[in-house]
């Protein structure tokens, strides 16, 4: 019996290896169909004659202990960053460019929730121990800033974050947040986070992303958004789920002339991806589980829609809005949608939103996707505004003292979205603040002021609920957490805070000291408001990225504007002047000594003596000579007074007069 095993044991060998690359094809099949990723993009003309385009990516890795460190779409290098430093949640935003909230809208999903500082904003939820979150939170700066090409490392510095506890998200201790409003963007920071997706820019709605049409733009902001459940004790959760978003509004060049009317309304500049990127879609991804390009036209805009169709007394104008789009009075899309899809639940309950939606699959290199709007009538509407409309500004003159004010102005809400109770008197408007300020801004918290509709207020009234953490110089900034409740029927409201301006080291001063520092923006969020938006429940609509996040249920939140605070700055021309003249003194210092101490006195008598040779004439040398013979002596030419030690004597009193000035100089100037 042990002969035929041993002679079977050679072909066991060859089957398993000619077998083995099969089972481990199978395997990583296996695991691919496990990871998945989409591409969207969302399109939407604005009030002001611009259009928005929100590009969304979203993969989804599993669960490490399921298919090992391996990943065949998702991206390594941020699987490496969850494993590495147990990241929970994460958000990095580059934004360059202010969202308008009154032209561009506040209270849907889009600005909610990507709408950003300017600069760079980083917060991060870890699953460490309390003790190691800030250097949890310091390493992953650093990998950010090497991953994405950018000064993200800044935010090293304890004098940069800060720790929110319930007025940002509710992650108590774990949760750190900061932010860098000058860091300027461009496009080293879009192509690190192009290269995270599985066909890069060469292929399906990244396709799109032409350089100078994005960054032409009024505002662009790339948002990365991570959250994981790998250190969770069950493995039920949805592993690594990577979003990636990039939101631009941009100025399109109009396909046609634009036409005035008589009550001087301009017509909506017509047009489309090529007018706006300059490319066309030519196909999806092929690693993309589905690729869909959407149209939104918000409740205003159909309510408007709706009125011309009125006014033009066309039959059945309902369906020329929301299943056709060749019949509607105001535009004509050259596409047909593949799909049309409107809001439950309107925002007033009158004209909700329709969104059309757009296949990429059936499309090619043969059949481009070119989706244009053309407009046919002037319409105007409006976006639909957060509650309260935010700003903040400084008050006060000079470099010693000031004050931040916060400004919160109605904006015509109406009273069934305020949930109000005014049958028993309890109509509050829920409001919560944010905001971070620098240590070199010494602001006192005890001077905190509110006015109600220019009216001042006791504090206890309005403040609900405050914490205050002060800055300490050098080591932390101060933070200041707050909870108002107004009255329903306040028309604007103001929140002061004194502070005294410090004074920075030298060396702390950055280059362009004079243009001033920056305060980070302020954070207003209206808990009692959400900016869900429900459509018809579908399997197609929970496949879908941006519908399901227009399905969230996430509050109203607002950022307002950067401060810029000069401070007290030394002159800088001073030390150069200083440093000038110092080097100068020093090289005529030690240019005397060293000349006084390398010159020979040798070197000095031979050229005194050459110099009296030539002043001696030749009379008085025949005579010398003739002299010399009559005396049997050697001929010797006459000797010139010696005149090396005068020449020493004022080279010294050079030298003594050079030194007292500079010692001169360095007692009473330096």
């Amino acid at each position: 019996m042990a002969l035929p095993l041993l002679l079977l044991r050679p072909i066991l060998l060859l089957s398993f290896l000619l077998f083995a690359p099969i089972i481990n094809f199978k395997a990583a099949l296996g695991s691919v169909t496990e990871e998945d990723f989409s591409e969207e993009l969302l399109l939407r003309p604005l009030p002001d004659r611009k259009v928005l385009a929100h590009f969304h990516f979203r993969s989804r890795a599993p669960h490490t202990s399921s298919n090992g460190r391996h990943h065949h779409l998702f991206p390594k290098a941020i699987s490496q960053l969850v494993q590495k430093f147990h990241v929970k949640e994460m958000e990095l935003s580059f934004t360059q460019g202010r969202w308008n909230y009154d032209r561009w809208g506040g209270f849907d999903p889009i600005s909610s929730n990507n709408a950003k500082p300017p600069g760079v904003e980083l917060w991060a939820v870890f699953d460490v121990p309390l003790e190691h979150v800030d250097d949890s939170w310091k390493n992953l700066t650093h990998a950010l800033s090497g991953l994405f090409c950018a000064s993200v490392n800044f935010l090293e510095s304890s004098t940069t974050y800060s720790a929110p506890e319930w007025g940002y998200r509710p992650a108590p201790g774990s949760l750190r947040y900061g932010t860098l409003p000058r860091e300027a963007v461009c496009t080293e920071n879009l192509t690190p986070w192009l290269k995270l997706l599985p066909c890069r820019d060469k292929a399906g709605l990244s396709a799109l992303m032409d350089r100078p049409s994005i960054y032409k733009g009024f505002y662009h902001s790339q948002r990365l958004r991570l959250t994981s459940s790998e250190f969770e004790s069950e493995e039920g959760g949805s592993g690594i789920v990577l979003q990636q978003t990039l939101t631009v509004v941009v100025q399109p060049d109009s396909e046609r002339n634009v036409m005035s009317y008589s009550h001087e309304t301009k017509l909506q500049p017509s047009w489309s991806l090529t007018s706006i990127f300059g490319r066309m879609v030519t196909g999806r991804c092929v690693l993309a589980k589905s690729s869909t390009v959407y149209l939104q036209l918000d409740r205003g805009l159909v309510g408007q829609l709706d009125y011309l169709q009125k006014e033009n007394e066309l039959s059945n104008a309902d369906k020329s809005v929301y299943e056709g789009f060749s019949s509607n009075p105001g535009f004509e899309l050259s596409v047909k949608p593949d799909r049309v899809l409107k809001e439950l639940n309107g925002f007033e309950k009158k004209t909700p939103s329709v969104v059309y939606e757009f296949y990429i699959e059936k499309y090619s290199e043969s059949r481009p996707f070119d989706l244009g709007l053309t407009w046919k009538l002037p319409v105007v509407w409006s976006c639909q505004k957060a509650p309260l409309h935010a700003s903040r500004f400084l008050m006060g003159s000079g470099n010693e003292r000031g004050a931040i004010a916060i400004s919160l102005r109605s904006t015509e809400v109406s009273d069934e979205l305020l949930h109000t109770d005014m049958s028993e008197g309890r109509c509050k408007l829920e409001v919560k603040v944010f905001q971070v300020v620098p240590w070199y801004i010494k602001v006192y918290f005890h001077t905190v002021r509110v006015y109600v509709n220019e009216q001042p207020q006791e504090v206890s009234d309005v403040v609900e609920k405050m914490r205050v953490s002060p800055s300490v110089d050098k080591v932390s900034p101060g933070v200041m957490e707050m909870v108002l409740k107004f009255p329903c029927g306040m028309k604007s409201a103001a929140i002061t805070l004194e502070f005294d301006k410090g004074f920075l080291h030298i060396d702390e001063y950055p280059p362009d000291a004079n243009q001033g520092f920056d305060i980070p923006a302020a954070i207003i969020c209206f808990p009692n408001f959400h900016t869900s938006m429900q459509f018809f429940t579908d399997k197609s609509v929970d496949r879908s990225s941006i519908l399901s996040k227009f399905q969230e249920n996430n509050a109203v939140l607002a950022y307002t504007e950067v401060l810029l605070v000069p401070l007290t700055t030394p002159d800088f021309s001073m030390p150069y002047n200083v440093i000038t003249i110092t080097c100068t003194v020093c090289a005529l210092y030690f240019g005397s000594l060293l000349n006084v101490l390398r010159k020979r006195v040798g070197e000095e008598e031979r050229s005194a003596k050459s110099k009296a040779t030539k002043e001696t004439g030749r009379l008085r040398q025949l005579l010398s000579r003739v002299s010399a013979k009559l005396r049997g002596r050697p001929f010797e030419l006459p000797q010139p007074p010696s005149n090396s030690s005068s020449f020493i004597s004022s080279k010294l009193i050079l030298f003594i007069l050079v030194a007292g000035i500079a010692v001169f100089w360095q007692v009473y100037f330096g």
